[in-house]
C-alpha cells in the first residue's frame, strides 16, 4: 500500500510526534509497503520532484528525530517554515494523503488528536488510522470527556471547569482546594499539567499554565496508582504501571526521557484478575461511549481501596517502539511493524474501504 504517516505539527508535542510517526513510517516499510513521511506543518517544502514520486524516496523522508527533554521551541519551527501564512499545513500535504491509499496518523496534540486533521481527510475521502473527528475532538478536551465519562458510568475524580485570566489568580489561589491536579484542557504529554500541594505552588501552577492557555480543569488529586489501558480493535489489552521516580509526576521527562529520570513502565501491570477485569470494562465502556475507533489508551489511577479513577482518554497514543501500546502488543505476540499495520488495516476495515 502507500501510505503516508503524518507527524510533526505545531502542537506542544511535536517532538513526540516526529519520533512516532518516523518510526511507524519505518515499521511500515519494513514490511513492505510503500510508506513516506510527511510533517504536517512543514510539508514538501524541501522536496523537489512531483508529489506523486514521494512514495519512492529514498528511506521514506525518515530523517534522524529524538525527544529533547524540553517541550519544542514553536516559534522556531513556525520561523523555518518558508510558507509564512497562517495555514497549519504545510506545502503538498493534502495532495500526498489524496494520493495514498491510506494516512497513518502519527500525530499528537492540536490539530492531530482533536478531530481538525480526521475532518480534512473525510472531506477529501481520504481513509485515515484511528478515530473520526467527533470523537477525537470529545476525547481531547477533558471537559467533555470528563461529562462522558460520568454519564456513562466511568468513575473520575471531582473537578470543575473554567477560563481565568492573571487578575483573578489571587483569588483562585486561595479558594481551589488542595492538594490538585490542574490541566489546560487540550494539553498532552503532561504539558500544562501541574500538582501543586500548597498554595504558593498553586499560585505558580496558575501562572504558569496561563503560557498554554486560559480555560483549565481542575480536579481532586487522587493518590494511588498510576495505570493505563489500550484498547485494540473491540479488546483491552494488558493493563501497564507506571512507576514515575521517586518524588516525582509522570510529567514530560519522566515519559520520555532514559536513566534515573525516567518512569518505570511494567507490563503486565502486577494487579489482581479483579483489578484488571475493572480497569479494561472501564477502558472499553469510555472507549465506546465517545464512539471511537481502532484503538485508543485510557490513563487511570487506582486508589487503596480498588477504586479505578478515569483521568483521560488518548486517541493518538504513542506509537514509538518504546512507546506503551506497543508494550502490550507485544505480550500478545505481535511484533511492532505487525502493530502498526493491524492499525492500519482494522482502520481501513472501520471505514468499509
Amino acid at each position: 500500500m502507500k501510505i503516508v504517516v503524518l507527524g510533526g505539527g505545531i502542537s506542544t508535542e511535536r517532538q513526540v510526534s516526529l519520533v512516532s510517526a518516523v518510526s511507524v513510517c519505518r515499521a511500515l516499510r519494513s514490511l513492505g509497503h510503500k510508506a513516506v513521511f510527511v510533517d504536517m506543518f512543514l510539508g514538501l517544502e524541501d522536496w523537489s520532484g512531483r508529489t506523486e514520486e514521494i512514495f519512492d524516496a529514498t528511506d521514506g523522508l525518515c530523517g534522524e528525530v529524538a525527544i529533547d527533554t524540553e517541550a519544542p521551541d514553536l516559534e522556531a519551527v513556525r520561523a523555518s517554515r518558508r510558507d509564512q501564512s497562517a495555514s497549519r499545513l504545510g506545502k503538498g500535504v493534502l495532495e500526498a494523503c489524496q494520493l495514498a491509499d491510506c494516512v497513518f496518523l502519527g500525530l499528537h496534540g492540536a490539530d492531530g488528536e482533536d478531530g481538525k486533521i480526521q475532518a480534512a481527510l473525510d472531506l477529501l475521502g481520504v481513509p485515515y488510522t484511528g478515530s473520526g473527528p467527533l470523537g477525537s475532538a470529545m476525547a481531547a478536551d477533558k471537559a467533555v470527556a470528563k461529562r462522558i465519562m460520568s454519564s456513562c458510568g466511568v468513575r473520575t475524580p471531582a473537578w470543575q471547569e473554567f477560563r481565568y485570566t492573571k487578575a483573578e489568580i489571587p483569588a483562585l489561589t486561595e479558594s481551589l482546594p488542595l492538594p490538585c491536579a490542574v490541566k489546560i484542557v487540550n494539553g498532552g504529554s503532561s504539558i500544562g499539567v501541574a500538582l501543586p500541594e500548597t498554595r504558593g505552588e498553586l499560585r505558580a501552577a496558575l501562572e504558569d499554565i496561563l503560557r498554554w492557555g486560559d480555560r483549565v480543569v481542575v480536579e481532586e488529586k487522587i493518590v494511588g496508582r498510576e495505570l493505563t489501558v489500550p484498547v485494540l480493535g473491540e479488546r483491552a489489552l494488558s493493563p501497564i504501571e507506571i512507576v514515575p521516580p521517586e518524588g516525582q509526576s509522570f510529567d514530560y521527562v519522566a515519559k520520555y526521557q532514559s536513566g534515573a529520570a525516567a518512569a518505570r513502565e511494567i507490563c503486565p501491570a502486577p494487579i489482581t484478575e479483579e483489578e484488571k477485569v475493572l480497569l479494561s470494562e472501564a477502558a472499553l465502556k469510555i472507549h465506546k461511549a465517545l464512539g471511537l475507533r481502532v484503538y485508543s489508551r485510557t490513563d487511570f489511577i487506582l486508589d487503596a481501596q480498588g477504586r479505578a479513577f478515569c483521568l483521560e482518554v488518548n486517541t493518538l497514543p504513542g506509537m514509538t517502539p518504546a512507546s506503551l501500546i506497543p508494550k502490550a502488543a507485544a505480550l500478545e505476540g505481535m511484533s511492532y511493524p505487525e502493530l502498526c499495520e493491524q492499525i492500519v488495516r482494522l482502520s481501513l476495515a472501520a471505514r468499509r474501504v
